[in-house]
């Protein structure tokens, strides 16, 4: 598939106030590109604020200063519902915690980003249930969350993240809560269909091993966003 995607962070800047009146200054002048088909980690210890950058990145959160552009577009210019529109379309996430929807089943869960696009039921449910086949839930797709594995929800909402082929992927720590044989074969998976779709990967870990497998890896620390040596 043929993608002209970019994500690009400009001197962005993040600060807190606390309490006392001090600033904490979480993130300094950070600068990064994000386009077509590249894998990028950024490690750091807890805490350092890898959490708080991808959020940006996906416009979740707002920088103190500088900006975050998805094609051309500062998520600050943007409406929420723009925004929200332009998430939907072009980004998928994943977390550690897997955030389904109890009371939906595999299936439903997948399904939601295509109809909140306003794919009709059917197409949905038929683009949903191929996606999970092909992550290997086919026999599964009308169980709810509390029926499945640890594994096989993070694997559900990897196909919930990936169903409308995004052109960039935010992983926040996706494999932390997991044992290490579903870990290896959640990282395993997420980077097959990384390359079968094409997307841009970004995964925010302290997990060496993971961010060895990226084409780059940048390291936070004291709020400075550095290549890792």
């Amino acid at each position: 598939m043929n993608r002209d995607f970019s994500l690009q962070v400009d001197h962005l800047c993040k600060d807190y106030h606390e309490g006392s009146g001090d600033e904490l200054h979480i993130l300094r002048d950070i600068n990064l590109s994000i386009t077509t088909g590249k894998s990028i980690a950024i490690v750091g210890d807890s805490g350092s604020g890898k959490t708080t950058l991808l959020n940006m990145l996906g416009g979740i959160d707002e920088p103190t200063s500088g900006t975050v552009s998805l094609n051309n577009n500062a998520f600050q210019k943007l409406s929420e519902k723009k925004k929200c529109s332009f998430r939907n379309r072009h980004l998928g996430f994943i977390y550690q915690f897997h955030h389904l929807l109890p009371e939906f089943t595999a299936l439903e869960n997948v399904s939601m980003p295509l109809l909140i696009d306003g794919a009709t039921v059917t197409d949905a449910a038929i683009k949903s249930e191929k996606m999970l086949q092909d992550v290997g839930l086919g026999a599964r797709i009308h169980h709810k969350p509390g029926e499945l594995s640890g594994g096989e929800r993070q694997r559900t909402a990897i196909a919930r993240a990936l169903i409308h082929q995004p052109d960039c992927v935010l992983a926040d720590e996706p494999t932390g809560n997991l044992d290490k044989a579903n870990a290896t074969q959640v990282l395993d998976l997420i980077l097959n269909m990384n390359r079968q779709i094409q997307t841009a990967l970004v995964i925010v870990t302290h997990d060496h091993h993971i961010a060895a497998q990226m084409d780059i890896t940048y390291l936070l620390e004291d709020g400075v966003l550095a290549p890792a040596t």
